[in-house]
């Protein structure tokens, strides 16, 4: 195999690979092992007919394309690492020379990692996050935990505001069902908008055991298109009603939820608690605005390949996110009314933060040449087993070189930022109104 790189304008490069003649006829014969099988010919068991008579049938051409995907699975990623180049995008495959008996040529059009020019990252003035915290966050943050511990009780009432219903509905626009307008058991909380507006209060004085018919109008940018802006009747059975009966704030309650005996030693605590979030958000702030502006000063030029990729890999996050919560991607982008292509605009601006953020923190962990020891990786990946409770010994053996490589990636990252904060000088809002 023989490799020829030639460099392009705005960070790209094109690879020409020969293959040579012989291993393209290989993969042919490959291709033909495996395929043959499939081939009746008259005079022939099936799966017998030899491949000169296939090719005389069918054409010489017939085990081409597979061939080829064969040779380019084998020798793409070897003539990635002769090239030499740092690619960052997929491949754009072309074809130069296709034909048994002759050396295979193919192209490959890349995005190469681009140079950054970096600027001003030391000494950056950057708007300290101020902190503090308020009676309203303790009382908001006490009104959580009585949530949290609230009883739901079945009651023999009518339907009230932040009562749980549990209902059966049936919807019909113009006297006809229509698709996802019905549903049974459905337990709703009346006043979380989790319906479309004004179905949840009109549910409200609706007994429990009673029926009532509900008229909406669909949002006019609704996701499923074919309702949109449309009015719909909802025939809703109230099948039950349950309440939340929300603990009283006092001693009894501090004392049941926590080591402490009255309710002001365990509002000092949760105030501790608030802080402590409070300080880990600011500390992240303060990161992200130091950071922001040495990408601010710094120069570069994506290629537009390099930018695409990282889209299609945010893409495919996104994808297995939703899967992971029983999510079908398409009827997502159905209920958001959105394509593919909408998804893609709005994930292109991230995506290139990301990708300068990235490229810069590099330049300047090379820079200043931030390195951490293999034993600084040893330590966290101890942490690591800790968290999930594993022996160090049995954790170690689930551990790739690649995945070693990336966690000594993420720290020296982190040794980088935690640089540039301490090289910042971060002023109190009111020192630089």
């Amino acid at each position: 195999m023989n490799v020829k790189v030639e460099n392009m304008e705005k960070n790209m490069a094109k690879l020409t690979i020969t293959v040579e003649a012989a291993r393209f006829d290989d993969a042919i014969q490959s291709v033909y092992r495996k395929k043959r099988g499939s081939f009746r010919l008259p005079g022939f068991r099936k799966g017998k007919a030899p491949l000169a008579v296939i090719e005389k049938i069918y054409g010489p051409q017939i085990f081409y394309e597979d061939a080829f995907n064969e040779i380019i699975e084998a020798t793409y990623p070897d003539a990635v690492k002769e090239s030499d180049l740092f690619i960052v995008s997929r491949p754009e495959i072309g074809v130069e020379t296709l034909e048994k008996g002759k050396d295979l040529v193919y192209t490959a059009l890349v995005a190469v990692r681009p140079e950054v020019t970096l600027g001003e990252y030391k000494g950056i003035t950057v708007e300290r996050t101020e902190i503090s915290v308020s009676d309203e966050d303790i009382e908001d943050k006490l009104r959580d935990e009585l949530e949290k511990n609230a009883r739901i009780v079945e009651v023999e009432r009518e339907v009230r505001q932040g009562d749980i219903a549990t209902i059966d509905f049936k919807g019909t626009i113009d006297g006809v069902e229509f698709a996802g307008g019905n549903g049974e058991d459905y337990p709703l909380t009346i006043g979380s908008g989790t319906f479309i507006p004004g179905f949840e209060d009109q549910l409200v004085g609706v007994p429990s055991g009673g029926e009532t018919d509900v008229k909406v109008t669909f949002p006019s940018d609704y996701g499923a298109k074919e309702v949109a802006g449309k009015d719909a009747v909802f025939h809703v059975v109230v099948k039950n009603v349950k309440e939340k009966q929300i603990p009283e704030a006092d001693d009894d309650f501090a004392s049941d939820v926590s080591e402490f005996s009255t309710l002001d030693e365990y509002k000092e605590d949760l105030r501790k608690g608030i802080l402590a979030e409070k300080e880990k958000a600011a500390t992240t702030q303060n990161e992200n605005k130091v950071i922001n502006k040495a990408v601010e000063n710094a120069e570069m030029e994506i290629p537009d390949a390099m930018l695409d990729s990282q889209v299609e890999d945010m893409i495919s996050n996104y994808r297995m996110q939703l899967a992971q919560q029983g999510i079908p991607f398409d009827e997502y982008l159905k209920m958001m009314g959105k394509t593919v292509e909408d998804l893609r605009k709005d994930m292109k601006p991230q995506a290139e933060h990301n990708i300068r953020t990235s490229l810069v923190l590099d330049a300047i962990q090379k820079a200043e040449g931030i390195e951490v020891s293999e034993d600084r990786v040893d330590a966290e990946l101890r942490r690591i087993a800790d968290q999930y409770k594993m022996k160090l010994e049995d954790f170690m053996k689930t551990v790739t070189d690649s995945q070693r490589k990336s966690v000594k990636r993420e720290l020296e990252i982190q040794e980088t930022i935690d640089f540039l904060v301490s090289e910042a000088d971060l002023v109190d809002p009111a020192a630089s109104a």
